[in-house]
């Protein structure tokens, strides 16, 4: 069976997050993450081993970096849909929501709640995400353990092999058909499917210093929002299904 038809619509969660770097800049890590960031930066940079990275350069990548790594970065954005049915109408309604806080442990102990409650079944509910494999499941599983809480069924992965996770939907991995060295980016597969694009307020790249400088997260939330709709409406495109409308959508406060 195809992975576009191995799940119910309707018992698929959509998923993004949001994550940013774990203190407001370098100077506020201490020693020891310094000079393991160092170590990180080095790599990062290419630099052969025994030449130094300059503070600057620390500071920089630190900034620019850290968020995508989950030693050194926390999640401050869980944003799901979920698709349901009309009363008296075959057309779909989505159903957005999002998990954000200061406190990245209470936004992960509210997601873990959604799922152990209402997707806890991982042979009859899909969790599907752009990356979500290599990127947004991996992140909220580390960043969970870091804060010391348990994992629900659906993302309990560690050790498994690949026929036990194909619960996990990942578009991009859709998108490949194979081809192992190909990356394609949302906003990308969003203007060849003529969808509306989701970066129209910001990038991936600026949710940092919306966070730590403007600390901003219904902003935030309302950009990762948009990331989860453009994922349903990759999915729907995929399925060879018709886009949501704008009436279709709903924002769960």
């Amino acid at each position: 069976m195809s992975a576009f038809d191995a799940f119910d619509l309707y018992n698929t969660l959509f998923l993004d997050i949001e994550t940013v770097p774990g203190q407001p800049d370098f100077e506020h890590l201490n020693e020891e993450l310094q000079e393991l960031w160092g170590v990180k930066a080095r790599s990062i940079l290419r630099r052969p081993a025994g030449e130094e990275v300059e503070f600057d350069e620390l500071v920089e990548t630190y900034g620019d970096r850290a968020g995508i790594y989950s030693e050194f970065g926390k999640i401050v954005c869980i944003s799901v849909g979920f698709l349901t049915k009309q009363p008296g109408s075959a057309e779909p309604l989505l159903r957005l929501k999002s998990y954000y806080n200061h406190v990245e442990a209470s936004l992960l102990d509210d997601f873990s709640e959604l799922l152990t409650r209402h997707f806890n079944a991982p042979e009859k509910f899909a969790l599907c995400g752009h990356n979500i494999k290599e990127f947004d499941i991996p992140y909220i599983c580390r960043r969970m353990l870091i804060n010391q809480l348990p994992l629900p069924k659906m993302i309990d992965i560690a050790g498994r092999k690949p026929w036990e996770t194909k619960h996990l939907l990942d578009t991009l991995e859709m998108w490949k058909f194979g081809d192992i060295k190909n990356y394609t980016s949302l906003r990308l597969l969003a203007a060849v499917f003529d969808i509306p694009s989701p970066k129209d307020d910001m990038d991936g790249a600026d949710v940092a210093g919306v966070y730590w400088e403007e600390r901003d997260l219904d902003r935030i939330s309302t950009y990762c929002e948009k990331d989860v709709l453009a994922t349903a409406q990759l999915f729907l495109r995929m399925k060879r299904l018709p886009l949501l409308r704008s009436d279709q959508v709903v924002v769960v406060r």
